[in-house]
Order: structure tokens, then C-alpha cells, then sequence
């Protein structure tokens, strides 16, 4: 499981479901009468519990399972988190009814007509609304898409040991240029002849003057591919590298991922588990 996979609305999914569940313990009911002596919460009442507050709660779990697991998981041909965004949905649709009617069939008894919706009630009704708009539009909302926890920057390694800034012994500080003297030209000249350095177009200490119609040497080849770590703005299917059109894993924005080869304009990319796939759309992505 990858906690760097969350995004935003999965955050206040995770929220709104513990406000959801303190809810539960409150009163559901408020009473003006003095006969009245204590106030059930929804764990007095099994049907309110399980179709309102454990619905949603059970349906925010399931969410943020699925952004969790690296690949989606189905239970009898069912998205589980298609199913718990349902949930959701179930949870929010029956906490509006029931606070408007919230003693149901008893509503027209005398003894109990000035018993209202109590605390659990409003605060729940809230709770579920924000937790289903929240598991509904957390992957259509592109505020919503963020990363929940950035990633951390890859550490950059030094060169024989050189720490960050280091000074002295031929390593100049950040920002810093060498002065002028002891053979260094100074900021903006130009290296003059003498002192062990050639003038301009001529051969090097210990190095002979080609001669005359000679071939010159071929051009150096470029450079070979580096590999590198890089994060994807949005998430991003990659496909076999035998060219399948069927994507084998997903690339989520929050996590670091190393790119091992270059085809062209995409790239071959490494999972944390190891998988490899090429990633066709490389627009945007940031590198470490």
C-alpha cells in the first residue's frame, strides 16, 4: 500500500467520515417536554446505525482502500470503490429523510409531539452529504486530484564525496567564480595564450598540428541515456513494452518513479514494485 497515492478528496473523505461516526453517539432526537429523561443515540437504533452512519463509514473505507491497493480490486464483478461511493451516496440520501421525519412511524403520537432532530442527526446529515460529494467528485475535481502528501525531492548525490557548497582544495562556492590569476582568467575574459594554455586555434601542450587535407576525427556521439527520477501531474496508465494496448499498471501523481530507457518521445518507467511500462504521455511530468 502507498499512502503517497491519496489525494486531496480522499482527505476529506477520511474527515467526514470521522465527524460521521462521532455523530453516531450523539442524541438523535431533542425533546422539550421534562419528561424526557434521556436521548437515544443512532446505536440505540439499529436500522438508523447501520443505513446512515456505518453505511458511509463503511463506504469512506472502501474508498480509500481502492486509491491504496496498486490495482483495483472487485468483489462479484463490482469496482470496490465504485461500491463505496455508492455507499456514500445511500448514506446522505437516507440522512436527509430522516431528519426531516426522524421518529418515522411514531411522529403521530401526543406524548412525543414536540420531539424534534436531535445533534447526531444534523451534524450526521452533514457529514454524509460532504462525504459523498467528496467520493464522487474527488476524481473528477482537479483541486480535488492533488496529492494529499507531496513527495520528497530524491537526494541529489555529489561527486566524490564533494558536500553542497563546499569551498577550497578547486571547489568554488555557490555562486562564486574563480579570481583572476595564478592562470584563471578573469569573470567574462577569455583564456589567453601562455602560462600552459593555448591560444585560440592552437594544438594543446604535447599535442601535434594535423596536417594539411587531413580528416578530421567524426563527431562525438551523443550521450547515452541517464536514467532519472520523475512524478506525473495526473495519474497516467503505462503499457507493455512489447506495444500491448492494454495498460498493466497506473502512475499516480504524489509518487517518484524511475525512468529506466527512452523510445522516442516516451519513456520506460519502473515501478516501486519493480514492474516496468512504457509511459506514453510524458507531458508535464517533473523531474527529480
Amino acid at each position: 500500500m502507498n499512502i503517497r497515492s491519496l489525494t486531496r478528496g480522499d482527505g476529506v473523505v477520511i474527515v467526514a467520515a470521522v465527524v460521521l461516526f462521532i455523530a453516531s453517539f450523539l442524541g438523535t432526537f431533542s425533546c422539550d417536554s421534562d419528561s424526557c429523561t434521556s436521548v437515544p443515540n443512532a446505536w440505540d437504533s439499529l436500522g438508523l446505525l447501520m443505513s446512515v452512519y456505518l453505511a458511509g463509514v463503511i463506504g469512506a473505507a472502501l474508498v480509500i482502500l481502492t486509491r491504496l491497493l496498486p490495482q483495483p480490486r472487485k468483489v462479484l464483478g463490482l469496482d470496490l470503490g465504485q461500491l463505496g461511493a455508492a455507499l456514500t451516496v445511500f448514506a446522505a440520501w437516507t440522512a436527509l429523510w430522516t431528519i426531516f421525519d426522524p421518529l418515522g412511524s411514531f411522529s403521530d403520537v401526543q406524548s412525543v409531539a414536540r420531539i424534534g432532530a436531535g445533534s447526531g442527526l444534523v451534524l450526521g446529515l452533514i457529514a454524509a452529504l460532504v462525504l459523498a460529494a467528496a467520493s464522487v467528485a474527488g476524481p473528477l475535481v482537479p483541486a480535488l486530484k492533488g496529492p494529499l502528501v507531496p513527495a520528497p525531492r530524491p537526494a541529489q548525490p555529489q561527486p566524490y564525496g564533494q558536500q553542497q557548497g563546499q569551498t577550497g582544495y578547486g571547489y568554488p562556492g555557490t555562486g562564486r567564480q574563480q579570481p583572476p590569476g595564478y592562470g584563471y582568467p578573469g569573470a567574462g575574459q577569455a583564456q589567453q595564450p601562455g602560462y600552459g594554455y593555448p591560444g585560440a586555434g592552437q594544438p594543446a601542450a604535447g599535442q601535434q598540428q594535423p596536417p594539411a587535407g587531413a580528416t578530421p576525427p567524426p563527431a562525438a556521439q551523443p550521450a547515452e541515456f541517464a536514467p532519472f527520477w520523475f512524478a506525473v501531474p495526473v495519474p497516467r496508465p503505462i503499457y507493455g513494452e512489447d506495444g500491448t494496448p492494454t495498460p498493466i499498471a497506473e502512475l499516480t501523481p504524489g509518487t517518484w518513479y524511475l525512468a529506466v530507457d527512452q523510445r522516442g518521445q516516451d519513456l520506460v518507467a519502473q515501478t516501486q514494485d519493480g514492474k516496468r511500462g512504457v509511459l506514453r504521455d510524458t507531458t508535464g511530468i517533473q523531474r527529480g
